[in-house]
């Protein structure tokens, strides 16, 4: 059987309708932060739980319940989610993360590192500059984490 996890990131208060239509059946959704507003997470709460962690522009007060980092254990997996890459400041491997899911960039990527899987899902917010409006999907199989990137637009 295979659990299905929605990866966002960088929402910056805006919930379009293909991510809605995208995430519908997910088991569960993360949110590499950038929220930018209670009823994101409200929504995305309609469609499967959210693991959330706030990002450099989730400031007011609302944001306060939301940490910095999160650590989610989800199929039997470990996700260990924060904003900005760059401020890693774990060793995934040592800790035995499977996947390390972070925002901030708006850029999509995907690559692997000492066997952990690093999952950038890109923005699907406002576009900025002529970066891509994305999103992500992991599919946790018995043959492993099949990520899978998104363009909605």
């Amino acid at each position: 059987m295979t659990f299905r996890i929605g990866i966002i990131s960088d929402t910056h208060g805006l919930l379009r309708p293909e991510v809605e239509r995208r995430l519908a059946g997910v088991n569960h959704i993360i949110h590499g932060g950038d929220i930018g507003s209670p009823e994101i997470i409200t929504a995305l709460q309609q469609i499967a739980p959210v693991t959330a962690i706030r990002g450099n522009v989730d400031t007011a007060g609302w944001a306060a319940t939301y940490a910095d980092t999160a650590l989610v254990r989800l199929a039997g997996r470990t996700f260990y989610v924060l904003h900005d890459l760059k401020t890693l400041q774990v060793s995934p491997a040592a800790l035995g993360i499977d996947m390390v899911v972070s925002g901030h960039s708006h850029l999509p990527k995907l690559k692997t590192v000492d066997g952990v899987l690093y999952l950038n899902p890109g923005s699907a917010g406002h576009r900025r500059f002529k970066l891509p409006i994305t999103l992500a999907t992991v599919d946790i199989t018995p043959d492993g984490l099949q990520p899978a990137i998104h363009d909605l637009k």
